[in-house]
């Protein structure tokens, strides 16, 4: 037999793994935990009847209800009967996976059973809440997802964490200050830091600021002190004038191309951070009179005037009385590129009102808004301005404001919505436009180099903003700052720290463990047809000459297990795993058949708990709500009105006659102050 042959993937990456695809032996004692979560699946799903309807089924061995799966106590439990009963898989019913997928895969760790012999079912988010109008439905639902959990791990494999070596560098694309405060964190950590930068200094944005709102702080002074410890620390190396050519390589043995000039350096590192930071919003011509009246400036225009004039403010050799700022230039666009708030540029706006009050006297400041969002602290600045006598004018996007000059004199007039749309006309010596941030313009090059995907706003899209908030779908590849979307410093540079800790938290170490749900090749079945590599947006697939052929190879570092490649083959040489034909058709089978919901004589499973609601057997007031409601869809005044009953108390009423399916929404009153609701006819409820 031929050897086969080097990986073409790198140092320190395993070559892909030569799969033979028999069918596994099924698992023939499950355990299986359907969780109440506090009410939050119980009050909808009848739990009760899924325990009894699932314990009959192939393989179970335990079936149980428990109030909270994630408390400790259920854990201990869950992991004394894996070791009593000698289970083999367990399935547990209850939230999404992405909140305690890890918590019970270690519980299934601790009991002795291999972690991918375990599968989560979602019936909160999937069934609970997203049926609760209508119990029954929800409860077959659940029981149909339950039942393919446990066809889908009775075939499950036992996996192996997939190693891979690390280097313990970083390199930080982007050199302003969150770029700055990572790459100082990295090295205090042990890491050596390459730090790159397309300008020829460092700190973008910040370095060009004055003083910053909520601090006393400047943005220069604190760009030089980050650069003063940036260059103190051995362990950084400072590229300027450089740019990124080509990323290859993988988690922890990246190879990374920096253009210098006309020279090309390769640095190798176990991750990487993207810290490049945002442009702002540029005006187009003629937008609120931009560049065809010259005394009307973007709000980063003004600020830098603000910063470099001592005593009187002169613009245009004329003497500043009166600015009018205009909020939302080019942001929150319902039919624009831009449909998105900015966050920062309210506070800025308002902040560059205060300073201009503190250095110059006597100057009258309009402020023409669409919605203010100073939010948290910031909110004092706003009622500092208020105070100062800022005067603030409310208008809508479809009646923007309009700029106009006569005489040498800009003019602005807006239908302010705080007196009744009346139409104003201000006089200014200048027009400032609030811009907010944008990506910047050579973010499309970033994201095809390193391959990390750009939400329809074109910033750089995360994982989960909650959950997995500065990493990339590309393993080993973080996000920082304000190339994920608008943030002001301060959550600019918390991002960062956070993406220099999990990058630490892998690179400290010789090794990394990583997802074994990846993509797997038959080489027996394999032809080599390229048509898998062809679809795969991580370049994982690469052929390999194995045995006299050549076949397709998944570096395992790199795949995400996303399964584009397995339809596309024309052999079915390509399985994922813990997605292969045998669990994905065994959940199929199992969510398909047929649920038998048991029914007391003269009740229905359509409601909470498996019960119909009889008509007779309700409140008196819920008969009399439903009883006028048989006129027609009415609102909550109007029922308060008829029925001489407090309006909070139909409204409890209502919404509790909601969740039992009497009663629904039905849009708008004609004058679009109130909800109109109507009786729900269903089968649920009888007279």
């Amino acid at each position: 037999m031929t050897p086969p042959r080097p990986s073409p993937f790198g140092d320190g990456v395993k070559k892909g793994k030569i799969y033979h695809m028999e069918q596994k032996q099924k698992k023939e004692r499950i355990g299986v935990y359907i969780c109440h979560c506090g009410g939050n699946i119980s009050d909808y799903v009848d739990v009760a009847q899924i325990k009894d309807i699932v314990k009959n089924e192939e393989g179970v061995i335990v079936s149980k209800n428990v109030m909270f799966a994630c408390a400790d106590s259920n854990q201990k439990e869950m992991i004394k009967d894996i070791q009593d009963e000698k289970l083999d898989a367990i399935v547990v019913a209850s939230c999404s996976p992405k909140l305690h997928l890890h918590t019970f895969r270690n519980v299934a760790l601790r009991g002795g059973i291999n972690p991918y012999n375990y599968t989560q079912v979602n019936i909160r988010e999937q069934c609970s809440w997203a049926h609760s109008d209508t119990p029954g439905e929800a409860t077959v639902k659940a029981a149909g997802l339950i039942r393919a959990g446990i066809r889908k791990v009775s075939f499950s494999e036992a996996l192996e964490n997939i190693e891979v070596s690390s280097i313990r560098a970083a390199v930080v694309i982007g050199a302003g200050i969150s770029g700055m405060r990572a790459a100082i964190d990295l090295a205090k950590m042990g890491n050596q830091v390459y730090l790159i930068e397309k300008e020829d200094t460092l700190g973008g944005h910040v370095a060009k600021w004055g003083e910053l709102y909520i601090t006393d702080q400047t943005g220069k002074n604190i760009i030089a002190a980050l650069t003063k410890e940036v260059k103190r620390l051995t362990n950084i190396t400072i590229f300027t004038l450089a740019s990124v050519e080509k990323v290859s390589g993988s988690i922890g043995n990246f190879i990374v191309d920096v253009k210098i000039g006309s020279e090309i350096l390769n640095l190798k590192s176990g991750a990487i951070l993207v810290t490049t930071g945002f442009d702002s919003y540029i005006p187009k011509d003629g937008e609120f009179g931009y560049k065809t009246y010259p005394s009307v400036l973007t709000l980063p225009e003004f600020r830098e005037l603000i910063d470099h004039t001592k005593e009187t403010l002169v613009y245009n050799n004329r003497k500043v009385k009166s600015i009018a700022y205009i909020y939302c230039v080019g942001m929150r666009q319902a039919k624009g590129e831009n449909k998105y708030c900015s966050r920062v540029c309210c506070t800025t706006a308002i902040h560059s009102s205060l300073l201009l009050h503190e250095k110059f006297r006597n100057i009258k400041a309009y402020h023409l808004y669409r919605d203010i969002r100073t939010y948290g602290k910031q909110e004092i600045l706003y009622e500092r301005s208020s105070k100062n006598g800022d005067i603030y004018l409310k208008y809508e996007e479809k009646t923007p404001p309009v700029v106009e000059q006569n005489n040498g004199k800009l003019l602005v007039k807006i239908k302010d919505e705080l007196t009744k749309r009346m139409d104003l006309e201000l006089e200014a010596d200048l027009v400032i436009l609030v811009t907010g941030m944008v990506p910047r313009n050579d973010s499309a090059e970033i994201s095809g180099k390193l391959k990390i995907p750009a939400g329809n706003d074109n910033f750089f899209n995360e994982i989960h903003p909650k959950l997995r908030p500065v990493e990339t779908v590309i393993n080993g590849i973080f996000l920082g700052g304000s190339c994920q979307g608008p943030k002001n410093i301060s959550e600019s540079v918390q991002s960062s720290l956070s993406a220099a800790v999990k990058i630490n938290a892998l690179t400290k170490n010789p090794t990394i463990l990583l997802e074994p749900i990846i993509a797997r090749i038959n080489f027996e079945a394999c032809v080599w047809c390229e048509k898998c590599a062809e679809v795969c947006e991580y370049d994982a697939i690469h052929p390999l000459e194995m045995y006299g052929k050549v076949v397709a190879s998944v570096n395992e570092a790199v795949c995400k297990g996303c399964g584009m490649c397995t339809p596309i083959c024309p052999v079915d040489a390509i399985d994922i795993a813990q997605y292969s034909n045998a669990e994905v058709e065994g959940m199929i089978d199992g969510f398909m058949k047929k649920v038998e919901l048991e029914t007391a004589e003269g009740n229905a499973s359509q409601s909470a708990g498996g019960e119909r609601i009889m008509m007779k057997d309700m409140p008196q007031i819920w008969r009399n709500i439903a009883g006028s409601l048989e006129d027609g869809s009415k609102t909550i005044p109007a029922l308060a009105i008829e029925l001489k009953l407090n309006p909070e108390l139909i409204t409890y009423h209502l919404m509790t006659m909601n969740k039992y399916s009497l009663v629904e929404a039905n849009g708008l009153n004609d004058s679009d102050e109130y909800y109109t609701y109507k009786l729900k006819n269903l089968p649920h409820v009888q007279n």
